[in-house]
């Protein structure tokens, strides 16, 4: 493709994803397609000489697109949201095309230097602590998820409790790492990756709003001293999967320092309502916390991947995770001055992800992303509202942001299929959980698109 064939093909496809994003509310929300249809329609092997680009947009429309559930719609209300926006979307054009590799700051100064200019940003705008500025001990990177953040953090957790022999020796099979049964499940995924081992991760009691329960981590913890074995790290969340539970980060934070444990917070979805001053309840004890993570890819209009992850001491996580071969080692390196990324992360290569970022901060403001997430939680409450004043329904759980668990009165039969027509329908999407034993259905809002009508219009299928 030369450069004026791409130029020109490129327009097509910039009119394509905007005429998309103007009609996604126009598709089937959950896909309607059957296992295997997709590949049915696609030739068995590739072909041996060039194909027209006519003939590859045709065969997205007709073949791809009846197999895309549209995270994007408006009328998307499972998981966890997946925003894109415009200003993303070119930023991660630039990114493609520039093509940087930035695994070393001599690699692409401004890589490196954006992102963590970005990620002081990030501290300010969600008033994070201090300890998480590039200007001290600590500083921020852009993971590709909230998994990899977690698996980092319990890393870097485990060196840190050997003294760093872990790396060079082995795993010590005797490494515990704590979580409540509401934690997302890359925290089992990291301590089985990591070597700790899933049979070394301590389930912590939850109370009746889900959230973890400081005494019982305590009793855990001093369980596990007396029989040997050591305490390593506690995971805890702010905004659980299933529920939106916050667990009490400051009576947390006290038992690790008293313990002295690593303490990583994952916020993945919920994280992005700090940046508006009367949801910051949510980070209340976050100061104790070693590492911190939320995605900007969720509820921050940033498309995927995008996830914010923080350290308070940066060369905890750069002993972990630092390999230098001859062929990387150059002077910048040397000095000391920089930072090189590839020793923050689990891969050596690195996009330049900053840029969409950067683009969402600078075309939105801070004011701007502000009063989106503020419309979702008012959307949230009015829905938890009509909620509590049908006599069909209850309301379950909710945090009293933009995620809310409810379920119709009677059988988790009759909610199976409540959910069943719902999806079915191809008019919204919802997921489900299951809290206290029963089956939950869960109302998550936050897509850039969402307003008022389309959570009436959800009710409304939802009574009907």
């Amino acid at each position: 493709m030369t450069p004026e064939e791409f130029r020109r093909e490129g327009h097509r496809v910039v009119d394509w994803i905007a005429n998309y994003m103007e009609n996604v509310e126009r598709y089937p929300v959950l896909s309607q397609s059957q296992p295997g249809q997709i590949r049915e329609q696609l030739p068995p092997s590739p072909p041996a000489r060039p194909e027209s680009f006519d003939s590859i947009l045709s065969d997205v429309d007709e073949i791809l697109m009846p197999g895309i559930t549209h995270w994007q719609s408006p009328n998307f209300f499972a998981f966890f949201p997946a925003n894109h926006s415009g200003p993303s979307i070119l930023g991660e054009m630039m990114s493609a095309g520039l093509g940087v590799q930035g695994m070393l700051w001599m690699t692409s100064p401004a890589c490196t230097e954006l992102e963590t200019h970005v990620m002081d940003w990030i501290v300010e705008m969600l008033d994070l602590p201090d300890r998480f500025l590039s200007s001290g001990d600590g500083g921020g990177v852009i993971q590709d998820t909230a998994s990899s953040s977690t698996l980092c953090a319990i890393l870097a957790a485990r060196e840190r409790v050997s003294e760093y022999r872990i790396r060079e020796h082995g795993v010590d099979r005797t490494l515990v790492v704590y979580a409540s049964g509401e934690s997302h499940s890359s925290v089992e995924k990291a301590c089985a990756i990591s070597g700790i081992g899933t049979g070394n991760l301590r389930i912590v009691n939850v109370d009746d709003q889900q959230r973890m329960d400081p005494q019982h981590l305590s009793e855990l913890i001093q369980q596990d001293r007396e029989s040997g074995v050591t305490p390593c790290c506690v995971v805890a969340t702010v905004g659980t999967t299933s529920t939106g539970a916050v667990d009490p980060l400051e009576k947390i934070g006290s038992v690790c320092r008293q313990e002295g444990l690593w303490l990583h917070v994952d916020a993945a979805m919920m994280g992005t309502a700090a940046i508006c001053p009367e949801f910051r309840f949510i980070h209340q004890g976050l100061e104790s916390a070693d590492s911190y993570c939320f995605n900007p890819h969720k509820w921050m209009f940033t498309n995927f991947d995008c996830d914010c992850f923080f350290v308070a001491d940066r060369n905890a996580l750069i002993r972990t995770l630092s390999i230098l071969p001859e062929y990387l080692k150059n002077q910048a390196t040397q000095s000391g001055a920089v930072i090189d990324y590839r020793d923050w992360q689990i891969p050596l290569g690195r996009r330049f992800r900053a840029l969409k970022l950067w683009f969402v901060i600078r075309s939105m403001g801070v004011e701007g992303i502000r009063e989106r997430v503020r419309e979702h939680v008012r959307l949230g409450r009015l829905f938890a509202e009509w909620v509590k004043q049908d006599s069909r329904f209850e309301l379950i759980a909710h945090a009293g942001l933009n995620l809310i668990c409810f379920r119709k009165r009677g059988s988790d039969a009759d909610n199976r299929n409540l959910l069943d027509r719902l999806n079915q329908s191809g008019q919204v999407y919802l997921t489900h959980t299951q809290t206290n034993g029963q089956f939950v259905l869960r109302m998550s809002i936050g897509q850039l698109g969402t307003e008022e009508a389309h959570v009436r219009r959800a009710w409304e299928l939802i009574t009907t």
